[in-house]
C-alpha cells in the first residue's frame, strides 16, 4: 500500500516544490505529536533571509565587490599590455619597411610620421579568442573567489529541518552564479567547479525526525538550485547524508557517566538560527529538574538561571565570538530577550563586540499563532580574515559597517535593542534599596472571595482564642488596579507559623487543607511541599517594610500604562503586583511623572497582550532609578516648596481619579466601565492637566526643562545614575 501511496505521488512533477515547505511538511507528518500543526510552521524565505542577508551576504558581497575591481584592474592591465604589443609590433614593421627602402631606391618609404593610435577602448564585453588561451591574472582572480565561497562555513546550532541552511546556502549559489555571468560578460569562462555545497553547511538538531530531514532538504535544494541554473550534476550517489548536521544537544549534553558537560560548536564563518523559544519559568515543566539543575551549574556565572531557554544560545554564540571560532551570528529570540534576566547576555556580548543589525520587536509566526520576536546580529569589533590562499583579505565587518534597527541606520544598538542613550549601563543604586518589593506568590489557591471571606470573618473566636480576621486578609492582584477592586480576600498564615500554630484557625486551616494541600504535597519544590500551608513565596522582606506604614504604593507588573494605586498595609499584594513601602505624596508624585515612566520603559521590557502593554522590572528599572534627591535625604514638604508642588499635584491627581472612579448614584453596570485601563485610554482633558501640572513640579525638582525630549530625559538621567553611583562607590 505504501508503494502505491509513493508510485501515485511520483506521478506529480515535484521538481519546483520549494524545499523550506517540504521539509517542514515532511516532518511533521511524520512526528505524531506534530501532525496537527502540518503547515503551521512555514517560516517564508523572505522571513529566514531577512536575517541572512545582514549576516551572512553583506560582508561577501562588499568583499565581492572588491573582487569585481581587481578583476577589471587585471583587465584594464591586459589591454594596455596588449596595446604597448601591438605598437611595439607596429614600430618594428615600419624599422623593416624604411630599411628596406634605403637598400632598394625604387621601394617608396612610408612616412615617417605614424598617425596616432586610439586610445585604448574599455574592457569588452567578450574578449577575442587569443586572449581565452592566456594565463591570465583577471580569470585567476575570479576563479580565487569561486574557491573563496567554498570556503564559507556556516552554523545552525538548532537547525530544525535546515531550511536556515537551506536558504544560506542557496544565496551562495546565487552569488556564486553572478561571479560566473561575470566573467562571461569579460571574456572570463568560470569553471563550474569548485561550487558552493552542501558540504560548507552544519547544523545541531536535537529532534530526531527534524534531524534526518534537514540533510535531504539541503540536498534536494542544491540540486534544484543547479538544475534551474543548467549547471549539470555529475556527482553519485546524488542524496548524501550531511554528517556535519549534528543529532544532538546543542547546550548540554552527558557523557558515558551520565555526567553533563557543555558540548562544542564547529568553527565557522558565521553563526545562524531560530533558537527554541521557552520562558524561564517553563524549564523545569518542560525538560526536567535534573536537565535543568544541570544547565543552571554549567552555565553559572554566565547566563541567569531565570532567563529563557533561548539566551543559552546566544551566550554559546558570544563565546565563540569572543574566542574568535566565529566571525558574525545572526539569531532570534523572543522579543522579551531586551530586558531582565535575558537582556544581561545582550550587556556581555556588547563587551566583545557591537550588535549591528537588529529587529526590536517583529511579528513572527510560531507553531500557527503570531509571537513577537527580536531579531540580532552580533560581531566582533575588528574583522579580518587572513588566508594565504586567497589574494584580497575579506572585510567580514569592517568598524564603518553601517548599523540598522527595524530597518532605519543609527549610531549604535544598545543591550535593550534601542539607539540613543545606552540606559542598560545604568547602575543599581544603593539608595533605592530595600523600597520595592515584588507581591506574594501563592503557590496555590489560598485567594477567596468576598462571600466565603465574610464567613470566615464572622466565625466565633478559634481554640486559640484569635480571630479569624488574623489570617484573612484583602488582596490584590493587577486586575484589582487596571480594572475595578474586586473585593478578594487571601488566607496567609504569615512567613514562619508553624502548622501547630495554624491548626487553631478552624475555617481557614480547612480550607487551604482541602484546597491547596493536595497539590503543594506533590510539588517538586521541597519547601513548598513540606510548609503546604505557608505562601509558596510570603515575601518576609515585603511585610516588615510595610508593617510601619498605613499606606503604601502599588504598581502592576505588567500594564498597558504606568499606573500607580494607593493601598492599605493590612492588605496582601500578589506577585503580579509590585509594593513600594513608602507613605508620602511626594514619592507617589516622583513615581507617577512622566520622566518615572519614560525610564521605566526604556528599561522595561514589552510584552504583547492588548491589556500588559509593557513590563516593570525592579531591578533594571526601580533600583537604577534616580531620583530628585537620594530616596530618604529629600526634605519635607514645609521644608522645600519642589516637594510640596509634587505632592499638591499628586494628591489632586489622585483625587480627581477617584472621582470618575466612583461617581455617587452611579449605576453598577456604568462603574464596571470605570477603570483605571479605560481612564487612561480616554485620557480626557482634566486628566492630562492633571499629568502636567505633576510633570512640571518634577521636572522642576530635577531643575530640568519640562521641554526636554524623551533623549534628553534618559541621558540627564542616565548621568545622573551615573553620578550618584559613583559617590556610593
Amino acid at each position: 500500500a505504501d508503494l502505491g501511496v509513493l508510485n501515485s505521488a511520483s506521478q506529480h512533477d515535484w521538481s519546483h516544490i520549494e524545499p523550506v515547505i517540504f521539509g517542514t511538511l515532511f516532518e511533521r507528518s511524520l512526528d505524531e505529536a506534530k501532525r496537527s500543526m502540518i503547515g503551521a510552521h512555514y517560516t517564508s524565505p523572505e522571513d529566514i533571509l531577512l536575517l541572512i542577508e545582514p549576516v551572512v551576504m553583506d560582508p561577501l558581497k562588499r568583499r565581492w565587490e572588491i573582487v569585481k575591481q581587481s578583476v577589471l584592474a587585471a583587465l584594464a592591465e591586459e589591454q594596455q599590455d596588449e596595446a604597448k604589443k601591438a605598437g611595439a609590433q607596429e614600430a618594428a614593421a615600419q624599422k623593416v619597411v624604411i630599411l628596406s627602402a634605403a637598400k632598394n631606391p625604387r621601394i617608396s618609404p612610408l612616412p615617417l610620421t605614424v598617425p596616432p593610435r586610439p586610445e585604448p577602448r574599455p574592457v569588452a564585453r567578450r574578449a577575442s579568442k587569443s586572449l581565452l588561451q592566456l594565463n591570465r591574472p583577471a580569470l585567476t582572480l575570479l576563479q580565487n573567489w569561486a574557491v573563496e565561497l567554498t570556503q564559507v562555513r556556516i552554523l545552525d546550532p538548532a537547525c530544525g529541518s535546515g531550511n536556515f541552511l537551506y536558504i544560506a546556502l542557496k544565496r551562495l549559489l546565487d552569488l556564486w552564479h553572478e561571479a560566473r555571468v561575470f566573467g562571461i560578460e569579460h571574456g572570463l569562462t568560470l569553471a563550474l567547479d569548485p561550487i558552493p555545497h552542501p558540504g560548507q553547511l552544519f547544523g545541531i538538531e536535537i529532534d530526531f525526525y527534524a534531524h534526518e530531514i534537514a540533510s535531504i532538504v539541503v540536498w534536494i535544494g542544491f540540486l534544484q538550485w543547479k538544475h534551474d541554473h543548467g549547471v549539470k550534476e555529475t556527482h553519485s550517489p546524488l542524496l548524501k547524508k550531511l554528517t556535519n548536521i549534528q543529532h544532538d544537544d546543542a547546550i548540554l549534553r552527558y557523557d558515558a557517566d551520565n555526567q553533563p558537560y557543555e558540548p562544542g560548536w564547529p568553527v565557522t564563518d558565521f553563526i545562524i538560527g531560530n533558537p527554541p523559544f521557552l520562558g524561564g519559568k517553563l524549564l523545569r515543566r518542560e525538560l526536567g529538574d535534573k536537565y535543568v539543575d544541570d544547565l543552571f551549574d554549567l552555565y553559572k556565572g554566565r547566563v541567569k538561571a531565570e532567563s529563557d531557554l533561548v539566551v543559552y544560545w546566544f551566550e554559546k554564540a558570544h563565546e565563540h565570538i569572543a574566542l574568535g571560532s566565529t566571525k558574525r551570528v545572526g539569531l532570534l529570540a523572543t522579543q522579551g530577550i531586551r530586558g531582565g534576566a535575558n537582556r544581561d547576555v545582550l550587556v556581555r556580548i556588547l563587551r566583545t563586540g557591537p550588535i549591528f543589525w537588529a529587529w526590536s520587536d517583529r511579528e513572527w509566526t510560531l507553531d500557527g499563532a503570531a509571537v513577537h520576536v527580536s531579531m540580532i546580529a552580533f560581531r566582533r569589533y575588528s574583522e579580518l580574515r587572513h588566508e594565504s590562499s586567497i589574494l584580497i583579505q575579506i572585510p567580514w565587518g569592517d568598524e564603518d559597517e553601517p548599523y540598522l534597527l527595524d530597518g532605519q541606520p543609527v549610531e549604535s544598538i544598545n543591550a535593550d535593542l534601542t539607539s540613543g542613550p545606552a540606559t542598560t549601563t545604568a547602575f543599581r543604586l544603593k539608595e533605592n534599596r530595600g523600597i520595592c518589593f515584588m507581591g506574594t506568590s501563592k503557590v496555590g489557591p489560598f485567594d477567596i472571595d468576598a462571600e466565603t471571606a465574610r464567613k470566615m470573618l464572622s466565625a466565633p473566636l478559634n481554640p486559640n482564642g484569635r480571630p479569624n480576621s488574623d489570617v484573612v486578609r484583602p488582596w490584590v492582584n493587577a486586575l484589582d488596579i487596571t480594572r475595578r477592586p474586586r473585593n478578594m480576600f487571601i488566607i496567609d498564615f504569615g512567613t514562619d507559623m508553624t502548622e501547630s500554630e495554624a491548626a487553631p484557625y478552624e475555617m481557614p486551616f480547612e480550607y487551604v487543607k482541602h484546597h491547596v494541600k493536595p497539590a503543594r504535597v506533590e510539588n517538586n519544590r521541597a519547601s513548598y511541599a513540606t510548609n503546604w500551608w505557608i505562601h509558596g513565596e510570603a515575601r518576609g522582606d515585603l511585610r516588615h517594610a510595610i508593617a510601619v506604614l498605613k499606606k503604601y504604593i502599588l504598581t502592576p507588573r505588567h500594564s498597558r500604562h504606568r499606573l500607580f494605586a494607593w493601598e492599605a498595609k493590612d492588605t496582601i499584594p500578589d506577585s503580579a503586583t509590585f509594593a513600594f513601602a513608602r507613605e508620602d505624596d511626594y514619592f507617589f508624585g516622583v513615581l507617577h511623572s512622566s520622566i518615572h515612566e519614560v525610564w521605566a520603559r526604556a528599561q522595561g521590557t514589552q510584552v504583547r497582550e492588548v491589556e500588559s502593554g509593557f513590563r516593570y522590572t525592579p531591578n533594571s528599572t526601580f533600583d537604577t532609578f534616580p531620583f530628585p534627591w537620594p530616596p530618604g535625604t529629600e526634605p519635607s514638604e514645609a521644608e522645600d516648596p519642589r516637594v510640596k508642588a509634587i505632592a499638591d499635584a499628586a494628591r489632586s491627581l489622585v483625587s480627581l481619579r477617584d472621582a470618575w472612579l466612583n461617581p455617587p448614584d452611579t449605576a453598577a453596570e456604568d462603574l464596571k466601565k470605570r477603570t483605571l485601563t479605560n481612564l487612561y485610554n480616554q485620557r480626557p482633558a482634566w486628566l492630562d492637566n492633571a499629568h502636567r501640572a505633576l510633570d512640571e513640579s518634577v521636572f522642576a525638582a530635577y531643575g530640568w526643562s519640562s521641554t526636554l525630549t524623551t533623549q534628553q530625559i534618559l541621558s540627564n538621567l542616565l548621568a545622573l545614575n551615573h553620578q550618584r553611583a559613583a559617590a556610593s562607590s
